[in-house]
């Protein structure tokens, strides 16, 4: 599979279940409900996601940010992982980077998890720099969450 076989598109309502089981699926210790997933859509028009859909409407990736003032928020970002190394996960950050910049922000702040290897590739790629650590902040494991920030243009 490949990423420019998804269509980006804007999240909605009707994709929540199948969000959800998309958390437990890949985040199983730090899933996403549900009514979270409800509370995140009705922060709109200052949360902002975006869905990776592909040809036969299944979820490829979803990705999510929090535009508030000068600073972005990376709040979620995933891509299934039949998807993984498609080059997918850098479109969704690309994609959220636009939005963070013409929302307004200057810099854009995520935390990822310290042993998610991937992920800091990713984040490394796109011009993120650690900034700070919030020690044994993903429970259950006790996994440092690495605070990085990259500026925008």
């Amino acid at each position: 599979m490949s990423a420019r076989e998804v269509t980006m598109r804007e999240l909605r309502w009707s994709d929540i279940p199948a969000l959800a089981q998309a958390e437990r699926e890949l985040f199983a210790d730090d899933a996403w409900t549900e009514p979270t997933w409800w509370a995140e859509l009705a922060g709109r028009p200052r949360r902002d996601y975006v869905v990776a859909a592909a040809s036969d409407g299944t979820i490829a990736g979803y990705a999510g940010v929090d535009c508030a003032g000068d600073t972005a928020d990376v709040m979620t970002i995933a891509v299934d992982t039949a998807y993984r190394g498609t080059g997918l996960g850098d479109r969704l950050l690309g994609d959220l980077l636009g939005r963070a910049s013409a929302a307004g922000a200057q810099s854009v702040l995520l935390e990822v998890r310290a042993d998610n290897a991937p992920a800091l590739g990713l984040y490394g790629r796109h011009g993120f720099e650690q900034v700070s650590v919030r020690r044994r902040y993903y429970q259950p494991g006790d996994v440092d969450a690495l605070v990085l920030r990259r500026r925008l243009p």
